[in-house]
């Protein structure tokens, strides 16, 4: 099987309206934006004159409106939380994009992609140009690397000798490693866990699915290690 074409990456911009095809749908023009800066124009180096000028239909929050790729990224740097997510990617697994948009949402320190290089972009919506994102050829040097760090290795997946999420504390400081979609983890990659999870269900699937479960994990971290107390 060869490799799939890794998609176009996008800075959020919306195209001019000639460059659209009739009928067609872009990510950026189906996200909330705002049009030109009213009024006088800022002159803070954040700002990104083009996008005062046209308007932001970029999919950030409105903090981050206008404002240049660059700053969006050194501002996260000031708060991203100290936990990782890793994704085993042998199969081109459609969710791998989801899973990136949602450690971005949580402000996951970075992502590690474990295997192929290429993952299909489209489910990150372009939050993979705010998001620190690092390859790794195997799991073997994935976990040299996390090793290397004292970062523990925390996998998620419903295999025997798992602990239910709900029963356990996550480190701190950690990387959330999960699977693909189907299969789910590599005997390798349970191998060189520190711990393995399981999320509780009570239905009739066995499964639920690999972005859902990424989304549920980051969460419990969140939960676990983020004060919301004002």
């Amino acid at each position: 099987m060869t490799d799939l074409p890794t998609l176009p990456a996008s800075d959020g911009v919306a195209p001019a309206a000639s460059a659209i095809p009739p009928g067609a749908t872009t990510h950026e023009l189906t996200t909330y934006g705002v049009g030109p800066w009213d009024g006088e124009l800022p002159t803070e180096e954040h700002y990104d004159p083009d996008l005062l000028e046209r308007g932001d239909t970029r999919n950030v929050i409105d903090r981050y409106r206008y404002w240049t790729m660059e700053a969006i990224v050194a501002d996260l740097d000031e708060h991203r939380h100290p936990f990782s997510v890793a994704i085993e990617n042998w199969q081109h697994d459609m969710n791998i994009g989801s899973i990136v948009r949602t450690a971005n949402a949580f402000a996951a320190d970075t992502v590690h992609i474990i295997g192929r290089r290429r993952w299909n972009k489209r489910g990150a919506m372009v939050t993979d140009r705010y998001q620190h994102v690092l390859h790794h050829d195997t799991v073997a040097t994935f976990a040299e690397w996390a090793r290397s760090e004292s970062l523990p290795i925390i996998a998620i997946d419903n295999v025997p000798g798992s602990v239910i999420i709900e029963t356990f504390a996550f480190p701190e400081r950690c990387v959330l490693l999960f699977g693909q979609e189907g299969p789910g983890l590599s005997a390798e990659a349970i191998e060189a866990a520190d711990a393995v999870v399981e999320i509780s269900q009570f239905g009739s699937t066995r499964s639920i699915n690999a972005s859902a479960a990424a989304a549920v994990a980051m969460h419990n971290w969140i939960t676990q290690h983020v004060s919301f107390v004002k």
